[in-house]
């Protein structure tokens, strides 16, 4: 593990941040190209301001297809990472065939529902008796290829993962490309104005497909048949359970834009610009400051694998030098960003077109007021995706929802009522303001928690020899005394036996901080199985599982939790023991080790054993407890001296 990603905890940090971060940056870029190109030459027509208005309602419900095109998308190119990890080429196929028809499945949903709810949706998302008909044509054609268009997306993210993102950028790239061409050939060579730019738009998804599904015919790590897409329920809840942070995410963008696309329609119609001024304008801010964040974003995705490395491995200087260097590089471009959006917006806004003068008055001061702490804003999105990188999910959803959902949409809904539509502008560096303290408070915390860990050492541990003979695992329920079954077992076998051990073993063997590693004992958080995908984690795991094989070769053991059963899978002389026990024997149990209250000791038990199951179905694709996956299941209530002696009779009668 160490040499393998010896570059991460030794190459020079600016090096690798570009190595890394500037494939991500252009990745991410290519995909504005196509939520901005169209509102580019439709506001360079005879359409104008009233073009764009309808393409800024359209947006958010095109969002909503694409978030669910990256749930099972993200969640089937995690899902094709861990079976890669694991060595199961049998899972990893359906995994991503059962994301391949959900996603059709949905978008055909989706098609049905969108041309049902036309104005309705219309009308929701801010459109007006002036805009409706020209929203009714660009929505019409963009519903009808939202299957392409959802496929597409999906199927992008497996390619990825299949270790080919430069193919992944070539496909969005070539469909961007295309989509730029035939605009203005659509648009004003053949005078179709809206209808053109989503004909252009439509076909370049469509080129993007036909690229992506020939990838799939010359896969790298997975093939698919006509087996991969029949629907596999367990293995398609991993997929939506890998993938469900980016359909939050996505979701909490289609949130901010209805709410504020309602509020700038309500007080816009009461104010001198009316109501499709403010919606085209704030669409086009939107759009400009997709771009900014999209540039920070790339920049701490590539910065992900170093920081999640050197956490892990305890470098703790080289964490605080990336985080410092993407911080002071996130700063620069939100300082860029603000200075070009505060002293020459009109620049930036005559790029889309219309020189109305209600238009341009309100587009200024627009890009002044909304955007004025935007380099608060990149600081915000950047940390968010940093606690991401360091294995702490809880933080990262505190961080992102704080500032967009928390202080955002109350405030876009309150200060209207008071300001009028300068208050849905204000609310902005507001919530940046607010955000930013969250923000800045936690970094603060999670840094001085390191530091004040920096100095410790691992503890002593060593591997034990050993005579040959079986490799005892044991994976048991909360509270059934699996543990203390398996010290007795070991020294009555007079074998090493290793629990805790492992995580000091790992940490000396790899240069993984212990602390860290005795986090993946199948016991953490209720965000666990998000913990379980990051960049540290996998790491982690990745370690323990090497150590545990190691372990393995010095001879017979007592080894407890890990999955230990199923990475040692491929030995011959692995005995795998599961031990369980009734409810209210392990609530009995746990008062007593722990001197919980009853109902805390139900609790404590139901979250440890989901974790327990969570954690072994990421590593093994198989389900936790279920009795075919063990050699001998047993009811610990008996007792763990008569448990002990069951399990001891039954290795005995292994051995003869």
């Amino acid at each position: 593990m160490k040499e393998e990603n010896k570059f991460l905890g030794e190459e020079k940090i600016s090096k690798l941040l570009l190595k890394f971060s500037i494939p991500c940056i252009l990745s991410l870029l290519i995909s504005s190209l196509y939520n901005i190109v169209d509102q580019i030459f439709i506001g360079n027509s005879e359409l104008g301001y009233l073009g764009n208005a309808a393409t800024g309602v359209v947006y958010p419900i095109t969002i909503i297809a694409v978030a669910f095109a990256w749930c099972f998308g993200d969640g089937a190119a995690a899902y094709l990472s861990l079976c890669q990890g694991r060595n199961d080429t049998k899972n990893a196929d359906k995994s991503i065939g059962n994301s391949i028809l959900i996603t059709f499945i949905i978008s055909i949903i989706f098609l049905i529902l969108g041309y049902m709810g036309q104005d309705f949706l219309l009308y929701l998302f801010g459109a007006s008796e002036k805009s409706i008909a020209l929203a009714r044509d660009y929505y019409g054609i963009i519903l009808a290829a939202i299957p392409v268009y959802m496929l597409g997306n999906s199927m992008n993210a497996v390619i990825r993962a299949d270790g080919s993102p430069g193919f992944s950028m070539a496909s969005t790239l070539v469909g961007a490309v295309i989509n730029i061409i035939l605009d203005p050939i659509f648009i004003f060579g053949f005078h179709l104005g809206i209808k053109g730019a989503a004909y252009a738009t439509i076909l370049g998804q469509i080129v993007t497909l036909i690229v992506s599904i020939i990838y799939y015919t010359r896969t790298k790590t997975f093939h698919l048949t006509k087996e991969s897409f029949k629907i596999n329920l367990p293995i398609f809840k991993n997929v939506v359970k890998l993938g469900i942070s980016t359909f939050i995410t996505q979701m909490s963008i289609v949130i901010i834009s209805l709410v504020c696309n309602i509020m700038l329609s309500k007080y816009g119609a009461m104010s001198k610009y009316g109501s499709d001024i403010p919606i085209a304008v704030i669409g086009i801010t939107m759009k400009v400051f997709s771009i900014v964040i999209n540039i920070i974003v790339g920049i701490i995705l590539g910065a992900q694998p170093i920081l999640g490395y050197n956490y892990g491995a305890k470098n703790i200087s080289r964490v605080k030098e990336t985080f410092k260097k993407v911080l002071l590089t996130s700063f620069l471009v939100g300082v860029v960003s603000t200075i070009l959006f505060e002293l020459c917006p009109s620049v930036i806004i005559q790029i889309f077109g219309t020189n109305e003068e209600l238009y341009m008055e309100f587009a200024v001061l627009t890009f002044r007021i909304f955007l004025i702490l935007v380099t608060f804003t990149c600081l915000i999105k950047m940390s968010s995706i940093f606690f991401q990188a360091v294995g702490e999910p809880l933080k990262a959803a505190i961080v992102s929802l704080a500032r967009d959902i928390i202080f955002f949409v109350p405030l876009v809904i309150i200060l209207p009522y008071f300001m009028g539509i300068i208050g849905v502008l204000i609310a902005a560096p507001i919530a940046d303001a607010l955000g930013i303290f969250v923000t800045i408070v936690l970094v603060i915390r999670f840094f001085k928690k390191i530091d004040s860990k920096e100095n410790e050492t691992a503890k002593e541990a060593v591997l034990e020899n050993s005579h040959p003979g079986v490799i005892i695992t044991i994976s048991r329920m909360h509270g059934s005394q699996g543990k203390e079954i398996g010290k007795m077992l070991a020294k009555k076998l007079n074998i090493p036996f290793y629990d805790k051990e492992i995580a000091a073993i790992t940490a000396k063997e790899s240069g993984f901080q212990e602390e860290f590693l005795s986090s993946f004992k199948e016991e953490n958080d209720s965000l666990y199985q998000l913990y379980l995908t990051t960049s540290p984690a996998k790491y982690a795991i990745e370690a323990q599982e090497k150590v545990l094989k190691k372990i393995s070769q010095k001879g017979s053991c007592v080894l407890v939790g890990r999955a230990a059963d199923y990475v040692l899978r491929n030995e011959a002389n692995v005995i795998r023991i599961f031990i369980y026990a009734p409810l209210e024997y392990r609530v009995k149990k746990v008062m007593e080790m722990y001197k919980d209250s009853k109902m805390k000791a139900k609790k404590n038990i139901e979250l440890s054993d989901r974790n327990r199951a969570s954690y072994y179905e990421m590593i093994s694709g198989q389900v936790w407890g279920k009795i075919e996956n063990y050699d001998l299941c047993i009811n610990a209530n008996i007792g763990k001296e008569k448990t002990c002696e069951m399990i001891y009779q039954y290795i005995k009668e292994r051995e003869l």
